[in-house]
């Protein structure tokens, strides 16, 4: 959410006090570009496609329009425990437990029961968290929904609004066909009002999004808007036998205040923090080989800033949603150019300004025509800043 003179302010949407006044409580007044598109017509019940990453708001963009709804319409009779009102579908823990966080701000004045179920957590604490009493919002990850579904502690026929976040993700990740059976089990799609967000819409995430709903409001923001105007994107000539000394020589000059550090595997990651740690420099890894547990640390004194260095993996880096991160470093381009749109987006977030910083090395510069085109402004490698 941000300031800029022209977005709408959330006041226009009419809505109901304990919603402004917990997006009053945030320090929010302006909606980022896509809340401004989505939330006129998510508002009125239209089905939503919307392509955005990660970043640019539509997290509060559909957490608003379920709280506006079911304060609006609330149920006559009692509802069963394990039976949510809304569903938010998101392809990793870390993503789903940030939905669960907003959400829990965003209904901080309101009784609205928002439960997470997650894979790779307390299996038993989140059955209590469904049973203790009727459950308003459910935010899930696939696998574990299915597990719940299954022993039936959670039944989806009272949905009235899904969203099916970071649809190209949940492709990506095979994730497809537990959501196809999710989806299912939801009531018809002329019964519910589903929003549907991906990154990217090719032929396959246009075909699910089809599937699953009916005459879409179809709302497009270009990554690059995130990508060029407030991150300052600095591309490095490295070898990439000297890339570990580049980037010690560059953490101990500069001292960046909070930093995360992109690779493009998890063995990469692993040896990438041994080798800082080895150095004296503090940091600590964000991978999908990580258990759980320790991931979710890492990231809590990642936002906290007692760690202010973390190298993380893609499918990691997906699910950060941290403020005032100072420089994103792509120790490895990406192979995909959208990935390197969502890395340098975790900088420059809400209107602060950002550096990310890429090492180009033999290995990695054959990356750099498609990431040239998909932002739209030519590349200039120099020489590091040391």
């Amino acid at each position: 959410m941000h300031d800029d003179e022209d977005a709408l302010t959330f006041t226009e949407f009419a809505l109901p006090p304990t919603i402004t006044s917990a997006i009053g409580d945030l320090g929010f007044t302006h909606c980022t570009p896509i809340q401004g598109a989505v939330l006129p017509y998510s508002l009125s019940d239209y089905d939503i496609t919307g392509q955005a990453q990660t970043g640019t708001g539509k997290t509060a963009a559909f957490l608003i329009t379920i709280l506006a709804q079911q304060i609006e319409f609330s149920p006559g009779e009692p509802r069963p425990t394990g039976a949510p009102r809304a569903l938010v579908l998101a392809p990793t823990r870390e993503l789903a437990l940030q939905i669960e966080a907003d959400a829990r701000d965003l209904s901080r004045h309101t009784s609205t029961h928002v439960v997470a179920v997650v894979g790779g957590m307390d299996f038993d604490r989140q059955q209590k968290q469904l049973e203790n009493r009727p459950v308003d919002i459910l935010v899930a990850t696939p696998g574990r929904l299915i597990d719940f579904c299954n022993r039936r502690v959670i039944s989806l026929r009272k949905v009235e609004i899904l969203v099916i976040d970071e649809a190209d993700r949940m492709l990506d990740m095979g994730f497809i066909p537990d959501v196809r059976r999710i989806v299912y089990q939801t009531p018809k799609k002329r019964d519910r009002q589903t929003l549907f967000f991906s990154a990217t819409f090719n032929d396959d995430v246009m075909n699910l999004a089809d599937q699953w709903t009916i005459d879409p409001m179809h709302v497009v923001i270009q990554p690059e808007q995130v990508a060029v105007e407030t991150v300052d994107q600095r591309f490095w000539h490295t070898a990439k036998a000297d890339k570990p000394g580049t980037l010690v020589e560059f953490i101990r000059q500069k001292k960046p205040s909070h930093t995360l550090v992109f690779v493009n595997r998890r063995d990469q990651a692993r040896h990438l923090v041994s080798h800082l740690n080895r150095q004296g420099i503090d940091c600590e890894g964000l991978a999908g080989d990580i258990p759980q547990r320790k991931r979710l640390a890492t990231l809590n004194r990642f936002k906290e800033g007692t760690t202010n260095l973390v190298v993380a993996t893609d499918v990691a880096g997906r699910g950060i949603h941290v403020e005032g991160i100072s420089h994103v470093i792509n120790y490895d381009l990406p192979e995909d150019a959208e990935d390197y749109v969502h890395r340098i987006g975790r900088t420059g977030r809400a209107g602060a300004s950002g550096i990310s910083i890429s090492f180009v090395s033999e290995d990695d510069a054959f990356n750099l025509p498609a990431i040239e085109a998909f932002i739209g402004t030519g590349i200039v490698c120099t020489h590091p800043d040391l």
